[in-house]
């Protein structure tokens, strides 16, 4: 099985390209912070290579920018090329299949920081609910 779930901010822009037979594909890199800390007290830091492809790629690069916040589920795709200077390079990108945008929109139109929901209104006429018992319950 190869799986990967990933949450994490973008670290640039995303680019878009289409290929030589028309289909898109984006391309951009998140940084996920590691559930532990040093001895120091801090917290590492990866960076994954993240590929979209079709319509997704192209909502990715409409609504991402650099910052925002985003769930990726995909998996890892290997591959090698040759350097300029002759060496082989290998290369591990996650190929995503659903990208998820957890960052809420801003009044610009592109992604921003999370803002905090308004309070809902209570619903008409629940204030004079009186308290249940947790023991009357039955389950």
């Amino acid at each position: 099985m190869n799986k990967v779930i990933l949450i994490g901010n973008l670290t640039r822009d995303p680019e878009l390209a289409t290929t030589n037979s028309g289909v898109s594909v984006c391309r951009f890199s998140i940084a996920v912070q590691r559930n532990f800390q040093n001895n120091e007290g801090e917290r590492g830091t990866d960076f994954f290579n993240i590929v979209v492809w079709r319509a997704q790629g192209e909502n990715c690069h409409k609504f991402l920018k650099k910052g925002s916040k985003c769930a990726v589920i995909g998996r890892l795709q290997n591959s090698s090329y040759e350097a300029q200077d002759g060496t082989k390079r290998y290369v591990t990108d996650i190929v995503a299949d659903n990208v998820e945008f957890l960052s809420s929109r801003s009044s610009d139109g592109g992604a921003g920081e999370s803002a905090p929901r308004p309070a809902a209104d209570p619903k008409p006429g629940t204030g004079d609910l009186e308290p249940i018992d947790d023991d009357s319950l039955p389950f």
